[in-house]
């Protein structure tokens, strides 16, 4: 496209009506003034939390369900109204809310201690002081300000999964050592199976409330996505229908609300890209295409050093050889020693490779079958289970994570 029919292109655009309204409704981020179906959770939330502005000690909360059923949504929503509370009545309160999904904030526990102690305005270096310390320049500055602290981990299974379950035990414990003030901990997971694994200490010291979220079911998704899409588009732009089968598509995946809002929000960008005025059924089926794309990439992105060796070695293994040949577990490791030896990473055994080619089966991004063979054990057969337009893009990411 040359600058005349570039330039042309974007004042047609600017030109047609938009669709979208406030696009930020359909977003994950996006707080509700109201949140349907979930008037329970909300109050069971808000009554567990509610001495706190009595300047009592709330008792720490576990929260956990399926991703999409609003959980962060509730606390989010509970505290926000607690913190203006306490600023109106000058209470000394201080909520702070982590994601323990980001990375470099939450992916060690000196970083994560480092992130809370700058909350307090203290200065504190990226690395290089014992992580005691760090825990006692964090106990210092909330003990100057005398207040009551809730802190509020989002996904803590990420945390745990990163750091360990010491981590929990040494923020719970902080109490002990803190005399002017106190904490709280709300801890928020989507994996239901998340305490089985924690130490009982921990455990106990968790979940001295618990509160489980169910799914959503269609019929709740539906309103929710029609309350989300009043705010969210303008009139009559999406054809009938549209959000029954958007409903249907969540409903299907276990009641993620999450998950309805974002097909609604990418299916309307793709119609605005076509330039066309109604989001119809059939763009639906695009916008899930897409999400299913992205979220391989994002998951891939993520994934250990070790992990995206072993999957580097399967592409490599896949473009070496004929269309439909088999490739196993052996062939495999061999060429993932060699990427090792390049990338200078220290080589796992087979036998661990052969749980991380589990694993990556497990998220959907390959297929491998258990096989026989006879007196000589088993191994696993092999297949990509990526759409052939994403390989390029995947071999992309892993070629700039592991610096090949």
């Amino acid at each position: 496209m040359g600058e005349k029919e570039l330039t042309k292109f974007f004042e047609e655009y600017l030109q047609t009506k938009p669709l979208f309204k406030n696009k930020k409704a359909l977003q994950s981020q996006y707080m509700p003034k109201t949140i349907p179906h979930r008037e329970k959770e909300i109050d069971k939330v808000a009554g567990i939390l509610a001495p706190i502005l009595r300047t009592e000690r709330p008792s720490n909360l576990f929260i956990y369900g399926k991703t999409g059923t609003g959980k962060s949504l509730v606390v989010q929503h509970v505290t926000t109204t607690i913190n203006e509370i306490a600023i109106k009545n000058k209470l000394p309160i201080k909520i702070f809310y982590l994601n323990c999904k980001l990375k470099r904030i939450a992916d060690t526990e000196y970083r994560l201690v480092a992130q809370l102690s700058r909350e307090f305005g203290q200065e504190v270096p990226t690395t290089g002081l014992p992580t005691d310390e760090i825990y006692k320049l964090f106990i210092n500055q909330v003990e100057k300000e005398k207040l009551l602290l809730i802190l509020v981990l989002d996904e803590i299974d990420q945390l745990v999964s990163k750091v360990g379950d010491e981590i929990l035990y040494n923020l719970i414990r902080l109490n002990t050592e803190l005399k002017k003030s106190e904490i709280s901990i709300i801890g928020i997971s989507n994996d239901l199976m998340f305490t089985n694994y924690l130490d009982p200490r921990v455990r106990s010291s968790l979940s001295e409330e618990e509160l489980v979220f169910p799914p959503y079911n269609a019929i709740q998704l539906k309103e929710i996505l029609e309350h989300r899409a009043k705010s969210a588009f303008n009139e009559n732009v999406l054809e009938e229908g549209v959000i029954e089968k958007c409903s249907a598509y969540a409903a299907r995946e276990h009641g993620d609300a999450r998950r309805a809002l974002e097909l609604l929000r990418v299916a309307g960008e793709i119609t605005e890209r076509k330039g066309l005025e109604k989001v119809r059924i059939k763009d639906l089926d695009e916008a899930e295409s897409k999400i299913e794309r992205d979220r391989v990439l994002d998951v891939i992105q993520s994934q250990p050093k070790q992990s995206q060796i072993a999957l580097y070695s399967i592409l490599k293994s896949h473009s070496n050889v004929k269309e439909d040949a088999p490739i196993f577990t052996g062939d495999i490791y061999e060429l993932y020693k060699e990427l090792c030896f390049k990338t200078k990473i220290r080589p796992l055994t087979q036998r661990r490779i052969s749980d991380i080619i589990a694993e990556l089966d497990m998220l959907g991004i390959i297929t491998a079958k258990v096989i026989s063979k006879g007196r000589y054990g088993r191994t696993r057969q092999i297949c990509l289970a990526i759409p052939d337009s994403t390989i390029i893009k995947v071999n992309d990411i892993l070629k700039e994570g592991l610096n090949i």
